[in-house]
Parts: structure tokens; sequence; C-alpha cells
């Protein structure tokens, strides 16, 4: 069933099967995301798009849109929340911007940005985490993981391989790899792999590509994440 919702006191239109996030998408209006990608399943796991539907806090991606729905994703409070949840994914983790060669083309950096965070707020928890250089195409760094599960699910539902997995729970949760050393190098991935592309922060990279575009001319170098997420990219090649 299709129909209209309103957004932020706007009425837009939804197709059947949308979630809330999609048709704001589609309507040009952002809701800051990270675990979200559009032709994934939703997972619901990093709260930033965290809205308001008829008075009641959901999240966006994983809400299906219906007739009749008052949405609000733009208020002092939600920005407040979105704004504590990135500083703390910064602190959990090793997230070093100016040395991080994902600079510029980072997810977790242009939410940032776009919220305006000026410090992470938290103490910093310097975790120990292993980098995983074992592969000759791709490099994991556990250092930079967020848990958004977009590679999980890209390896499974896009690749057909089940690389990645999520275990373990609260500090002792990561990423592990599915294969029997426990290493990339042992595993079925592919430098062509949905998977190998998808990371939204540098936790996930292909070697030898990362300086090709130089610092100041990559994605969200050029734009906002505000816009490039709604697809209104520029015309610089890319």
């Amino acid at each position: 069933m299709s129909g209209t919702l309103t957004i932020n006191g706007k009425t837009i239109p939804f197709a059947a099967g949308q979630s809330v996030i999609e048709a704001a998408r589609c309507a040009g209006i952002y809701i800051p995301h990270l675990c979200h990608k559009p032709g994934y399943a939703p997972h619901g796991s990093c709260k930033l798009c965290t809205v308001f539907v008829n008075g009641r806090k959901t999240s966006a991606c994983t809400y299906p849109a219906s007739a009749g729905q008052n949405v609000v994703s733009d208020t002092p409070e939600l920005q407040q929340d979105r704004l504590r949840l990135t500083q703390m994914l910064f602190v959990e983790g090793n997230h070093f911007c100016p040395s991080c060669e994902k600079s510029g083309n980072c997810q977790l950096q242009g939410v940032a940005y776009h919220l305006r965070m000026l410090d992470n707020h938290y103490p910093h928890f310097y975790p120990q985490r292993q980098v995983d250089a074992s592969h000759p195409d791709i490099l994991l760094d556990h250092n930079r993981c967020i848990f958004c599960n977009l590679c999980v699910r890209a390896s499974r539902d896009h690749d057909g391989k089940n690389v990645f997995a999520i275990a373990g729970r609260g500090i002792n949760k990561r990423l592990i790899v599915n294969s029997a050393s426990g290493q990339l190098k042992d595993s079925d991935i592919s430098i062509d792999d949905q998977a190998a592309q998808v990371c939204p922060t540098g936790a996930i990279l292909v070697k030898r590509t990362g300086y090709q575009v130089p610092i100041g001319e990559r994605l969200y170098d050029r734009q906002p994440i505000s816009e490039l997420a709604l697809g209104k990219e520029d015309s610089h090649e890319r």
C-alpha cells in the first residue's frame, strides 16, 4: 500500500514496502545513519536514525512507512542523542582521522561533521585490537569497526559467502572472520565482493588504493554527507 506521511511538517509520498528512512531519502530529507544502506536489509544497530513516529521513538530504517504517520526527525533532543552516540563510537575505537587513509571517504567522519562534533566528550577507551593484514588485497583493522553489520549482510546476502559475523557482547563484542584460522587470508573473500567495499569506516580497506584520490578531493571533502546520501553528487570525477 502506498500513500503519504508527514516528516517535519512536510507531506511526502511513500511506496509500498518502504521504511521511513527510505521514504525520507526519496523525498530529499536526510536522516543521519551509519548501519543503513539502500538495497540492504534493515538492521537498526547504530540508532542514529532514531526519529519520533506519532510521538514514539523508533529507528527510521526498520519502521515501515504507513499512511498518516507524523514523523519528526530533527529536534534538539534527537540531534543531541545522535551527537552523543557518534562521540561514543569515536571513543570506543581508535578513530584518528588525520592519519586514517579513509579520511574524506569515511561515513563516520562525515556524520560527525554533519552533527558539528567538535570533541569526543567521553574518555577514550584506547582498545588494543588486532589488525589483520594477512590477505593479499584486503586489510581488516578491528580498531575502526563500529559493528554496523554491513559487511556481514553484504557477504551473506549479496556475495553468498558468510565471510563475517559478530561475536560476543558488550566490551567483548568483535567482528570475526569465518575461516579455520580466523584470518582473512583463509576466507573466501575477494577484492570484488561487496563485503570488501561496503565498510562505512576504515575497518575494511582494499590495499594499494588508499591515496589514489588525494585528501581534499574525496567524497565528503567536496560535499557534505547530507547531500551525498540523497544522491546529490557533484560533477567531479569520483
